[in-house]
């Protein structure tokens, strides 16, 4: 079983997703500490609230340098929600505040079309782009569960796996190398979410 980081920063409940990594097969480790990190076959970054909030914890506990020297190891990293957010280079929510710079990219906010609402919260259609070992054997098109206002607006269009059709598009899957990132919580997306956290702890 692949020994998998769950990134704890201290801004969110990490229960369901411990429980569904071990029920997809794999031996996670809820922690807050960098040694746990370096020792990790695999690292998952979830999150809920505010990007400078997440930037400032991770940074105070020496996380942020952990994971950024892990993935320079080869290991594979995926940010969830507001975790796939801290992958980027920028956020600008409340101030702009330096991501994790993983992805050529910066967080913006949402904005809506024809009477959409902010904060998109519910299920929604994830439209594959490209090809990638974190979506494979999911059909596009499928449904997953969504709980954000601020999204990644990529600067390089090849990190692109997946848009959903709500505020004229937006990205919900990113790929960089071993770096994926999912908009939406897998953990809360029933069989669909099930089938991509298996293929992450298969890479």
């Amino acid at each position: 079983m692949a020994r998998t980081a769950i990134v704890d920063y201290g801004l969110c409940n990490l229960d369901s997703i411990r429980r569904t990594v071990e029920e997809c097969g794999g031996d996670p480790v809820v922690t807050d500490r960098p040694a746990d990190v370096a020792a990790a076959e695999r690292m998952i970054l979830p999150g809920v609230g505010a990007f400078p909030d997440a930037m400032r914890n991770l940074r105070a506990q020496g996380l942020d340098r952990a994971i950024r020297e892990r993935v320079g190891a080869g290991i594979p990293l995926l940010g969830i929600c507001l975790g796939m957010q801290l992958l980027a280079s920028c956020g600008t929510e409340g101030e702009p505040t330096e991501g994790l710079g993983l992805l050529h990219a910066n967080v913006k906010r949402l904005v809506p079309v024809d009477g959409e609402r902010i904060p998109h919260i519910g299920w929604n259609e994830v439209v594959h782009e490209r090809p990638s070992p974190l979506t494979d054997g999911i059909e596009s098109g499928r449904d997953f569960y969504f709980v954000h206002s601020y999204h990644v607006d990529c600067a390089v269009g090849g990190s692109v796996v997946a848009r959903t059709p709500y505020c004229g598009g937006f990205v919900s899957v990113v790929q960089s190398g071993r770096v994926f990132g999912t908009q939406f919580h897998p953990e809360k997306s029933q069989k669909s979410g099930l089938r991509l956290l298996r293929n992450f702890l298969a890479i």
